[in-house]
């Protein structure tokens, strides 16, 4: 089945890759595996029941729902419907889960079991819900206004369709402020994303069906498959992109069983499944991978870990010391992505035992630049190499749309600069001599303290450096001299492992006076979204709590 407007449509792609390399598996949850045949039947059969309730080219089907096999099958059938997925955090509750799926327009909705409570509370506030699909739970308990996911299962295959590749497919991101935004990517673009990825098998990204089809078998017959273990959600753009590109060459994607992170079961998978390389968000998941791999050492269970190859993290700062420890016990390549909902590869650090070996230590914020990147000062010049003038990152190849239902954030967040559109989510860096980049951080979570800038992620960076420190926020809060106050959210490796003065007398020697916090708030355990990234809302209001009650 060729695509209506010949361009490649992922929903399309992935049918030719079933015709192609059936047997082969695509997915791998606690044990038990799925094929590549089965995942795209019982995709057309899921398809069969949303086309039966009207949902169909256009419609949005939100994915309320942890990892596992549902999440790639409920997505690949709405895609087949040339319905739009939508991403929804299983942490929203109340108004923000309401927020979502008015704000989506959803039709349909895919949801655990667990969360059938916050559906049920939602619902009514939702009219142009079509058709809610309960996943798991006892068959004998879907209530009366949602159907069964194995029940939908059941109902008779969607035939192949025409589609396009200007379908779109949804990412909503929260940010660090304001409700969430549903970031539009079309089919091409996000095959554009996946250059990388087939680079490294030496193929192009597919323009047509039958060359994805052609590309899966080679990379079939040689046994070199991409094994995806999606330690992140795979509703957050970190599993969720590359899982994309994964199941796009006749890759398998792998998620855990337990629906927290536990470093133990990921090593344990990685043997198990022969992962080739693990998504994560930086030192909140590695530092308990290390840990996990320092008790195994001490208690002389190593794990098989000969088969990964690639640790990719994104969305947050990775930290040094931890690629390093890692890297001592399994000399893999660590890819430090930098890039955001808005934008992917935009910059890059490798990180490899090879490196190690030759004395190449890397610094936590040091980049570099992806081919179609560029940074800009505000006033759209480029910034210099050495100058050590501050830009804004700038992307101009893959891009979103924009974003759903937002004109205004769409052409701030996506303006034309030197006569070419570009995606500037608004990460702040200066530029090397040699072309390489330094990170600053979001400038929306930039703080403003006397006049100086001060980006959190510059502070946290210094503050993970310390022999004392676990992990840690940075926030700023109203001051009535300072206009904001840095203040650091820390938490410790052992309790009274450090005082307030002892952290800010060591970061003396290694920040500027204006970015040493003016307080430090010590917590037994940093709170962090499901996917690793730093919920700077609760860390300021925990500060404000805390500075409220002394």
């Amino acid at each position: 089945m060729s695509d209506i407007d010949g361009r490649l449509n992922l929903a399309t792609a992935w049918e030719a890759i079933s015709d192609a390399v059936g047997d082969q598996p695509v997915h791998s949850a606690a044990g038990v595996r799925t094929s590549w045949s089965a995942f795209d039947d019982r995709a057309a059969r899921l398809a069969g029941a949303l086309d039966a309730h009207g949902v169909g080219s256009g419609s949005k089907v939100a994915l309320f729902l942890f990892n596992g096999c549902e999440y790639p099958e409920a997505q690949y059938a709405a895609l087949k419907v040339r319905g739009i997925p939508a991403n929804v955090n299983y942490r929203y509750t109340g108004d923000e889960l309401a927020y979502i799926l008015e704000n989506a327009d959803a039709e349909a909705i895919f949801f655990d079991h667990t969360l059938t409570d916050r559906v049920e509370a939602v619902r009514e506030r939702c009219p142009k819900l079509k058709v809610l699909i309960r996943v798991g739970g006892e068959s004998d308990h879907v209530p009366d206004w949602a159907i069964g996911y194995e029940e939908a299962v059941t109902a008779d295959p969607m035939p192949r369709i025409g589609r396009s590749g200007s379908d779109l497919w949804f990412l909503y991101t929260g940010g660090t402020t304001g409700m969430p935004k549903a970031v539009m990517w079309d089919h091409v673009n996000l095959l554009g994303s996946m250059e990388a990825t087939f680079r490294s098998f030496k193929e192009s990204v597919p323009s047509t069906a039958g060359e994805a089809a052609a590309i899966a078998e080679r990379i079939a017959s040689a046994g070199r498959e991409m094994r995806q273990l999606c330690a992140a959600p795979l509703m957050h753009g970190t599993s969720g992109i590359p899982g994309l590109a994964t199941l796009s060459h006749g890759g398998m994607l792998s998620t855990m069983e337990n629906r927290h992170f536990d470093a133990d079961e990921l090593w344990w998978t990685v043997e198990k499944d022969r992962i080739t390389v693990i998504t994560m968000v930086g030192d909140a998941f590695g530092r308990p991978m290390v840990e996990s791999l320092d008790r195994a050492a001490d208690e002389g269970r190593t794990p098989d870990l000969s088969s990964l190859r690639l640790l990719i993290s994104s969305g947050v700062m990775f930290s040094a010391p931890v690629k390093e420890a890692l890297l001592g016990h399994h000399p893999c390549t660590i890819l430090d992505s930098l890039g955001s909902s808005e934008g992917t590869g935009m910059a890059n650090q490798v990180t490899s035992g090879r490196n190690r070996a030759a004395g190449v230590r890397e610094t936590t914020a040091r980049f570099a630049l992806g081919e179609h990147t560029r940074v800009f000062t505000e006033d759209g010049r480029e910034v210099e190499a050495g100058s050590g003038e501050r830009g804004q990152i700038a992307l101009a190849w893959p891009l979103p749309v924009g974003y759903y239902k937002d004109p205004e954030k769409t052409e701030a967040a996506f303006p034309v600069v030197a006569g070419r559109r570009w995606s500037i989510p608004g990460d702040w860096a200066t530029v090397e001599v040699d072309g390489t980049i330094t990170l600053l951080g979001r400038g929306s979570a930039c703080i403003n303290t006397g006049g100086e800038k001060v980006f959190p992620e510059e502070v946290e960076e210094a503050l993970k450096e310390l022999s004392a420190v676990t992990d840690c926020n940075v926030v700023g809060v109203d001051d009535d001299r300072w206009g904001q106050a840095v203040v650091a959210v820390v938490e410790l490796k052992e309790p009274g492992a450090a005082d307030e003065a002892s952290l800010r007398l060591e970061l003396r020697g290694v920040l500027a006076g204006y970015k040493v916090p003016k307080r430090v708030v010590f917590v037994d355990c940093l709170q962090r979204s499901p996917n690793g990234k730093s919920d700077y809302r609760w860390a300021k209001e925990h500060v404000e709590s805390a500075f409220a009650t002394n």
